[in-house]
Order: structure tokens, then sequence, then C-alpha cells
């Protein structure tokens, strides 16, 4: 049955060309007057049309496209609601849009390398860091790269396969051994090696650090009263080494994080913490607080480690959070601690002592050395 007529029809397209398209999908390209899509898209479907190749940058010139042109099928890879151009005109246009799917490419690599689709990690490179594959390389997972570079992948991942023009005449794949690859291609990855766990309180010595950071046990904690939750924005304030900004966005990849940092030196230790620790879109704002804080994203939950004692940083941390934002502060002066009593008087909120001993050597025997002790304050608003 072929879909209601729309305005603008997305239609998934494999390397397989007209031919792979379904009827309902000959259809409706057959019945629109204007084409869009990429030039290599474009070439695939014969017939007498208006094509229109995408600009670059592309979303900026989408509204106005749109507005010229009418009767317009926009020709996606595979699957268009799958990292495609499909989410992006449905956000756009709403229900002018009418979207008819193809198998995608991670669909077709499952299908050659018979792995579960439910099982697979999948990750997109397309103008991304190859960082972010970090968090996802865990000992026995599968993942699919999609736009991604086979040596700079290998370089971090090991072993991969290289699937080329998957559906098409022209399809390979192949064991990667430094050969020259068709950019059209899926990368699959078995991973073998060691890696860190996403449940924050990392150790401390995977941190570049000139001692400003919050320790293992304490940023555990400190983590577990922020509650990050997928989707939300977290101000590290005071951030030093960044490891609770950066532990926030390892939770998941759609948690955001801005680490606001007055050093600047610090700052570019933060920038590299996160780019190792796999979450390289953590941003990094240099500046004093509270005045740095202004103009940025408000976000759903705020941690000050540092510089509690400035004079208006509790206020302004805390006008900024919207209703049922977190605010955790932690303190280890005594003139920090009166700032938090203060606002614990007013406020409420949980109010806790962490202290912690680590076991080391004492001659040939083993004794408790005790950490600094923290006083960990968190409220709801």
């Amino acid at each position: 049955m072929s879909p209601a007529p729309s305005d603008v029809v997305v239609v998934g397209i494999g390397t397989d060309g007209w031919d792979g398209l379904s009827p309902a999908a000959q259809q409706a390209v057959s019945r629109s007057r204007v084409l869009m899509g990429s030039r290599r898209q474009l070439d695939l479907v014969p017939g007498e049309f208006e094509r229109v190749a995408w600009p670059s940058p592309l979303v900026p010139a989408l509204p106005a496209l749109f507005e010229k042109y009418r009767d317009v099928c926009v020709l996606a890879s595979g699957d268009p609601m799958f990292h495609g151009i499909g989410t992006t005109l449905v956000r756009l246009l709403g229900d002018r849009v009418t979207v008819i799917p193809h198998p995608s490419s991670v669909s077709l690599a499952c299908a050659r390398l018979g792995w579960a689709l439910n099982e697979v990690e999948v990750v997109s490179l397309v103008a991304r860091s190859t960082d972010l594959l970090r968090p996802v390389l865990t000992p026995g997972q599968r993942v699919l790269v999609l736009g991604g570079d086979p040596a700079t992948v290998a370089a971090l991942a090991g072993d991969i396969t290289v699937l080329e023009q998957l559906g098409g005449p022209a399809e390979r794949v192949y064991p990667w051994s430094g050969q020259d690859s068709d950019p059209l291609c899926v990368i699959a990855i078995e991973y073998r090696g060691s890696a860190l766990s996403r449940v924050p309180g990392l150790p401390d010595d995977v941190y570049e650090s000139d001692g400003q950071l919050t320790k293992r046990e304490v940023r555990a904690i400190s983590l577990s009263r922020l509650a990050p939750l997928p989707g939300q924005l977290l101000w590290d304030v005071g951030a030093g080494a960044g490891s609770i900004a950066i532990e926030w966005a390892r939770t998941h990849p759609t948690c955001r994080a801005i680490a606001v940092e007055q050093s600047v030196e610090r700052a570019e230790r933060i920038a590299g913490n996160a780019a190792s620790l796999g979450v390289p879109g953590v941003e990094v704002h240099i500046g004093r607080a509270p005045e740095a804080l202004e103009g940025l994203e408000k976000p759903d939950a705020i941690f000050i480690g540092g510089g509690v004692t400035v004079p208006g940083l509790l206020q302004a941390c805390w006008d900024a959070l919207a209703a049922g934002g977190r605010l955790v502060v932690n303190a280890v002066t005594l003139e920090s601690e009166a700032v938090v009593a203060q606002w614990y008087a007013r406020l409420g909120g949980d109010l806790v002592r962490i202290s912690v001993n680590r076991g080391s050597a004492v001659g040939k025997f083993t004794g408790w050395r005790p950490h600094m002790p923290v006083t960990t304050w968190s409220v709801t608003k």
C-alpha cells in the first residue's frame, strides 16, 4: 500500500539504486517534480526531474529550500530516520513529510556478519571525533562505526572488518590490513581489549591533574547525588581536572556538560582528559564564576567543586536552576563549610561528611592514611 501523498517524501535508497527500491518508493519518486539529495544519490535515479544537490552547509539552507520548492522527493541513504536527513526534516517540516525507508547500512552489515542487530552498539563518526568510540569499546562488545576512517578506528580498536558499498554490485567485506577503502563503508569491531566502566568513580590515575581533582570515592558519591539522566546538562563549576563533568557525560551518550574553570592551563587539561576518556563533547568555558556563568545554557544540575566562598556564586547557581534541578556542593575548608551551613539552614537538602582512609605501607606493615574529609551538600530546587 502506498503512503498518503505529502508535500515532501523522503525515500531511502541504497547503492543498488532504482532497482532496489520497492514499488511504493518508485511510485513516490516518479510522482515528484523535484529531487533533492547528494550528487551521488541523484545519479542513481533515472527520469526527468528538477534535481537539486544539497548545498554546504546543509542544515541552515533547508528552510529556504523548502519554501522555494514543492512536490519534493528527498533521497537519503538507507533508512532516513537512522542518523539520516529524515529526522532533521521531520523536526523542521512536521507532518509535511512522509518517509519511505530502505534497509539501513547497519541492517545490511549485521546481515552480512551474522550479528544480532539488537546486540550491536552503533557509533556515528560523521564529522565527529574518533574518541567517541572509547566508552563503547568494552570486552566482547560488537560495534558498527558509520563515517569512520579505518586507519584511525583500527589504531584505537585493533582488528576491524570493513564493509564497502553494501547492497550494491561493488559490495566488498574484508578484514582491514592497511589497504585503501571506499569512503562509503561501515566498520565492524569485535573488541578484545580492556576498558573502563561507565559507572562513576574511575581511578584517579586516569586523569591528568595538578592535584585539583575530586577523589574517586567522593566523585562517585557526588555523581550519585547529581543523578545524571539522558539528555540533561551539567555545569561543573570550578572544574579542576574536569572529572565530575567527564563522568557525568560518560553515563549516557546524550548527557552533556559544561566545565567552568578560570585557569587556562587547567582548562586545556580538562579538554585532554575529556578526549582521552571518550567524551570530547564536554564544553570547557574559561572564566571566573559567577561572571563566567552569564549566557550559558541553563543546566539541569550544577556541581560546585571550588570557589563556593566567592561572593554571589552560590546564589547565581541556585538562580540558574529550574524547578527539579539538582545542586551539589563539596566543601573542604572551614570557610567553605560555613557557607554551606548557611545555605543548608536556608534551603534544607542533604548534608553528608565523607571521610576516606586508604591502606598504605607503614614499614613492613599496612596502615590507614586519611584524606581530608569532604562535606557534601545536595539539594533539589
